[in-house]
């Protein structure tokens, strides 16, 4: 029995010490997720990140209309993120439907229905959430920086269509802007420019 209860520690101890390894220190996400925004909106930006449980915290409180997410630590993939505040019910929504294990267009149809019930509240004018991502991406803590990123920018006008905005649905040359999910809660402009990296 006491073998058992001293493996059973000695697992919970090694699985804590490894999500500690995986979650980046306090200023490494905030400067990493920093990079995501334009230059003179980093400052007065709030920052979420995670702790070694995976929960997001707050990490750095802010006061523009700013909010940027640190790179989720449990995975491979290297994603920044910052956005308007007014998109932060369904930003948070998206986060909680991940975590039950939602599908992504499960999430798509669960945030349909309640922006549409008006549940969700769903910015009422264009917003823009700003990316900078990629499979070569990393964060250099030596240099502060995140190097071999690209960014996106995705501008969400809730319910805009073609005939609304006079956008195509699909980009007519490489990182032209056009509407993607027209007519649905999550109507967005993506502009993703092939040749601007970090």
């Amino acid at each position: 029995m006491k073998k058992i209860i001293t493996l059973s520690i000695l697992t919970l101890l090694l699985t804590t010490l490894k999500a500690q390894e995986k979650v980046a220190p306090k200023e490494d996400q905030i400067n990493s997720a920093l990079q995501a925004a334009p230059e003179e909106r980093r400052e007065n930006a709030t920052v979420l990140g995670y702790n070694e449980k995976g929960e997001v915290i707050v990490l750095k409180k802010g006061s523009n209309e700013l909010i940027c997410l640190a790179d989720y630590p449990f995975d491979k993939s290297f994603s920044v993120a910052c956005y308007h505040k007014d998109l932060d019910p369904f930003m948070a929504r998206g986060r909680v439907l991940k975590k039950e294990g939602k599908t992504h267009q499960e999430k798509f149809e669960i945030r349909e229905k309640e922006a549409k019930a008006g549940t969700l509240k769903m910015p009422d004018h264009a917003v823009t959430l700003y990316l900078l991502y990629g499979k070569e991406a990393t964060y250099d803590a030596k240099t502060k920086t995140v190097v071999n990123g690209v960014y996106r920018w995705v501008v969400y006008i809730p319910w805009a269509t073609p005939e609304s905005t006079g956008l195509p649905t699909y980009p007519m040359v490489p990182g032209g802007p056009w509407i993607m999910n027209p007519g649905t809660h999550k109507a967005h402009i993506m502009v993703t420019p092939p040749a601007v990296k970090k």
